[in-house]
């Protein structure tokens, strides 16, 4: 079963083709990272606009590279929530359009059930039940994963996700947009207990997490030397940065685990691309006799296979869209 499936959350355009729900016949996807990092974060009535530009051309590339005509093509699935609301309309919106010409199901799709998906099209013997954590710019979540498309949220943020903390401590120290990568280069080599930093709890809920102090710590910790016309170590606090977001994460991932009995742990989202978040999550699951599923760094990112992974599962599970279809900025994951 082909579907075609198209992705705008936030400032990719992506357009794929994907078999039987594991197979990547095409994986076109458009980056507006160049225009942003004018800003240093995400205009969104800019990113709506690039969208409306590649949309067009990025779906006849997939198609192209896919080989497929749009008679072979089975389904179309969309990212229809969360996201920066004007982005995600124009995928849902095209999505719609092309549905209804093409005379295909719609499909509906939540954005990080999607980063969930991606783990299928790089690891074809990983199948339900299993424990993810979400962590991306947008959402920082533990998930029980029942099914396909039966989802339980144990733990979340209550505030900033790790990946939004990941770019604002990258800004405040200097690196360009986005500040992932960048601080993760520049956190190797650093030494990792040079600063006393915050980790993320909820106090009573302790599967729960709290990111805005850490972010707040790090952001006085540079306008402070700054202002007092100190230098900073920026190495060691890129380094114990990275170990405090790592900290808060992973023992909370081992606790879930622990209470639903799972041995099967898998990691996804943008954050899941940190070197220091990946070799610590390996490094628990080793030791509590766990099996650990990460993502290769090209699924990390925002991409449309992954929406054409979980579209497959949902399709098979019955969810359609009519073209009363419509973009959510927010949306609980439990609710598909």
């Amino acid at each position: 079963m082909n579907i075609l499936a198209f992705e705008s959350s936030c400032d990719e355009t992506a357009v794929a083709v994907v078999r039987d729900g594991r197979t990547i016949l095409s994986n076109a996807v458009a980056s507006q990272i160049p225009i942003h990092a004018l800003y240093g974060g995400v205009v969104p009535e800019i990113a709506s606009r690039k969208h409306v530009e590649a949309i067009v051309p990025l779906a006849d590339q997939a198609l192209s590279e896919a080989g497929l005509a749009p008679a072979e093509i089975d389904a179309v699935a969309v990212t229809y929530a969360p996201g920066l609301i004007g982005a995600v309309l124009v995928g849902v919106n095209f999505a719609k359009a092309v549905a209804l010409a093409w005379g295909k199901p719609l499909v509906p799709v939540h954005h990080v059930r999607g980063h969930i998906a991606a783990l299928y099209l790089a690891h074809p013997d990983l199948e339900p039940p299993f424990l993810c954590l979400c962590v991306s710019g947008g959402t920082t979540a533990i998930v029980h994963v029942r099914d396909y498309t039966e989802m339980d949220i144990l733990g979340a943020t209550r505030d900033d996700a790790a990946g939004e903390c990941f770019d604002k401590a990258a800004r405040v120290l200097g690196l360009p947009y986005p500040g992932g990568k960048p601080l993760d280069d520049l956190s190797q080599g650093g030494r990792d207990d040079a600063f006393s930093l915050p980790l993320a709890h909820v106090e009573g809920h302790p599967l729960d997490l709290s990111f805005s102090g850490l972010k707040t710590a790090v952001v006085n910790l540079v306008h402070n030397a700054q202002q007092k016309g100190e230098e900073l170590n920026r190495r060691d606090l890129a380094a114990s940065f990275a170990r405090a977001v790592s900290q808060s994460l992973i023992p909370r991932v081992m606790a879930a685990a622990e209470l639903t009995g799972q041995k099967t742990v898998a990691v996804a989202g943008g954050v899941a691309a940190n070197s220091r978040v990946r070799a610590d999550l390996e490094a628990a699951c080793a030791a509590h006799g766990c099996r650990l599923f990460l993502p290769p760094l090209a699924l990390c990112g925002d991409n449309a296979a992954m929406i054409a992974a979980q579209g497959y599962y949902e399709y098979l599970a019955g969810h359609r869209a009519g073209p009363d279809l419509n973009a959510y900025a927010t949306r609980d994951l439990s609710q598909g």
